[in-house]
């Protein structure tokens, strides 16, 4: 696969990749508002076709009944996901990989329920029953919540009721399925009665036990069948709606991972960016329609303490189309399996290692020196005041990948509202470990395929 050598993506008002990067972006501060994805979507499948599964991705902010007072009130409940989110994949990551011997034994997952940022709807079982499931790039485990509950939170939609499936089909301990799942690092499992038992808990003490069963998902009309999916009969946490998780991760118990021939391996996604005109982004399964033509690639790199995870090689970062001078040992996967680059679709806010998060911030500042600065919020410590402003001029952000390949965010993607009174933030943080988190910030409105059978991930040619 030919890696090419230079990849740019324009802001708001220029034609989409062009051939060369602006140093500056000309921003209408009206248009960094949040504003589409708050909409109620209509969550109708996006398509099927030979080798194709599509739905609408669509953020949790456009759930029904989720209001908000204003861009802080928003802010402040984002912010307190993302720690939490970000405390997890720090945890999940700075220790050992797990070895189940018990069944319940806590396994910190990359998961963690109360960071569930992006939705989908699927059909489970026959007749199908449509659900919310929260989409984990993070995750192996596809599970949802099932009748009867011992302890389960309030959802969306009825619970899951097995005997009301025609598909549904227990686990056996001995099965090669089960086999699977004791072998991962994401969940742990034991037999009960002679069924496949599974548990997942969280690092936020969320948590999800119950049976594993193959069942089949519908998307639109194109049904899967034989899913390996957990019934989850006690479940705890923070789930804002949803039934449970559908898993993305690069393991093999993950859906991507199940698919196998079916999808070639690859899927992509659409976040949807604030103030599109678009309500909803786009999840597409199948080699045919998710690897697109023209796509730029970077190789993805595999870290065996947490094999779910998709890394990226990050070399540097550049302000104004200039890189900075951070050594590339600083975005380095050691040996050991630490620090490195994850592309993360729970985390909201990129983080970087201190020594690059300075070297940005300060370049930031210096080229946006003659705008009105704002005090710090949260963990945003570079905020301007736009009152009043038509238009500002920003310098252009943007990653530098391994093979020579350039990624330029729009300004939306680093700059965003923080109140209702035009103060605007940088919308990067520092990290408590060497971990990078790309975050679902600045990946939105960039179409972004992962190729896991070749190990790859590209970005464009198209936007949402």
């Amino acid at each position: 696969m030919v890696v090419t050598s230079f990849f740019v993506l324009q802001l708001l008002f220029l034609p989409p990749f062009a051939a060369l990067a602006l140093d500056f972006h000309v921003v209408k501060p009206h248009e960094l508002a949040f504003g589409a994805r708050h909409r109620p979507a209509k969550l109708a499948p996006l398509g099927h076709g030979h080798n194709r599964l599509s739905l609408s991705l669509f953020h949790r902010d456009a759930l029904p009944g989720r209001n908000f007072s204003g861009h802080r009130h928003r802010l402040d409940r984002l912010l307190e996901r993302d720690s939490r989110r970000v405390v997890t994949l720090t945890r999940r990551l700075s220790t050992a990989r797990y070895h189940v011997d018990d069944f319940g034994s806590e396994v910190v997952s990359g998961l963690e329920e109360g960071s569930g940022e992006y939705f989908v709807r699927v059909g489970v079982g026959v007749p199908p029953r449509d659900q919310y499931l929260v989409v984990d790039s993070g995750s192996d485990i596809v599970w949802i919540q099932c009748r009867p509950c011992s302890q389960c939170y309030a959802q969306s939609e009825p619970v899951f009721d097995p005997a009301e499936s025609a598909s549904f089909a227990g686990v056996a301990c001995g099965s090669p399925i089960c086999g699977l799942l004791l072998s991962g690092a994401s969940a742990a499992a034991g037999c009960h009665a002679g069924d496949c038992r599974y548990a997942v808990s969280y690092g936020d003490g969320s948590s999800t036990k119950g049976t594993l069963a193959l069942e089949t998902l519908t998307f639109g009309t194109s049904a899967v069948r034989d899913v390996a999916i957990g019934c989850g009969h006690s479940n705890r946490g923070l789930f804002v709606g949803a039934a449970g998780v559908l898993g993305l991760g690069w393991g093999p118990m993950s859906f991507v991972g199940q698919l196998g021939g079916q999808a070639g391996g690859a899927f992509s996604y659409c976040l949807v960016s604030r103030g599109s005109d678009a309500p909803t982004g786009s999840l597409v399964f199948g080699r045919t329609a998710a690897v697109p033509v023209g796509a730029v690639w970077v190789p993805l790199l595999r870290n065996l303490r947490a094999p779910s995870f998709y890394y990226v090689r990050l070399l540097g970062l550049g302000v104004g189309g200039v890189r900075l001078p951070v050594l590339e040992d600083v975005f380095q996967l050691t040996e050991e399996g630490e620090g490195g680059v994850v592309m993360d679709t729970g985390t909201a806010v990129t983080r970087l290692p201190d020594a690059a998060y300075a070297a940005l911030r300060d370049a930031f500042g210096a080229a946006t020196a003659g705008l009105p600065r704002a005090p710090g919020v949260s963990i945003f410590d570079t905020c301007y005041s736009l009152f009043g402003y038509q238009s500002v001029r920003v310098p252009t952000v943007s990653f530098y990948f391994a093979g020579g390949t350039i990624l330029t965010l729009p300004a939306r993607n680093f700059l965003i509202p923080v109140d209702d009174m035009a103060t605007f933030c940088f919308a990067f943080a520092p990290s408590s470990s060497g971990l990078s988190i790309m975050g679902n910030i600045q990946q939105e409105g960039i179409q972004i395929t992962f190729d896991a059978a070749n190990g790859f991930i590209g970005f464009g040619p198209n936007t949402c």
